[in-house]
């Protein structure tokens, strides 16, 4: 790759293509935890997120979720639909674990009696702090509308990624989405992975996600192969 990236982000660089409303997006395997304070790689990182990412956008694609998948370009490659994205990073979670432990005061592991939906606001330099509908409207992120339809789509993602991987005993935690618009229409963007999802061995408790890397854990390329081999069959 010659071509100065438009973007680099902490996981992802994205490229311009010869098509306006297309870009590309390369998967890296640099790793980072807590807003940036740890950094590190994970092996192979970027060619497990792009072949899990592509294997979720085509599954939430067959049930009606629109996204900005185009198609593979290689191991660490795909083409996605140019988005506007708005500055809002959609949580839902399922069971405590993380900063929601933390805040609440729950063990982590404990199962909320319903599914849990947060707002963040998308900037690195205030840590992507938690917000609500006052404040998006208050900054002029998105719509209400566009909040909307957000929340919508994340709770009909969980619906359909939580039955999935039940089959796969793989327990889905919580996990973070974004959203952008592409020709007036909001889809869904950036990528579906362990760096974005909690996945824990639904008969283990086995985390299979980035806490490995966050928590020194050990063993993060593996558990994100093993993400991949669960949902795909493939080793690498």
């Amino acid at each position: 790759m010659t071509q100065k990236p438009m973007y680099e982000g902490k996981a992802k660089q994205v490229f311009a293509t010869e098509n306006p409303d297309e870009l590309l997006v390369y998967f890296k395997d640099d790793a980072t935890a807590f807003n940036g304070e740890k950094r590190g790689t994970i092996g192979n990182k970027g060619v497990l997120n792009n072949k899990i990412s592509v294997f979720f956008f085509n599954l939430l694609g067959e049930k009606g979720i629109p996204h900005h998948f185009v198609k593979t370009l290689s191991e660490r490659e795909m083409l996605v639909k140019k988005l506007d994205i708005l500055p809002v990073e959609v949580v839902v979670r399922n069971i405590a674990a993380g900063s929601l432990a933390k805040r609440i005061g729950w063990e982590e592991g404990r199962k909320l009696p319903t599914t849990v939906v947060e707002l963040y606001y998308k900037n690195d330099d205030l840590g992507d702090p938690l917000i609500n509908d006052y404040h998006i409207k208050a900054l002029g992120l998105a719509t209400p509308e566009q909040v909307e339809i957000m929340e919508k789509y994340a709770l009909k993602i969980n619906e359909i990624l939580s039955a999935f991987l039940k089959d796969k005993k793989l327990e889905l935690i919580d996990f973070k989405l974004e959203f952008g618009v592409h020709k007036g229409e909001v889809i869904l963007g950036d990528e579906i992975s362990p760096d974005t999802c909690r996945f824990w061995d639904s008969e283990t408790g086995q985390k299979l996600d980035k806490d490995r890397f966050r928590r020194d854990l050990g063993d993060v390329e593996e558990a994100y192969q093993e993400v991949l081999r669960r949902l795909t069959g493939e080793n690498s």
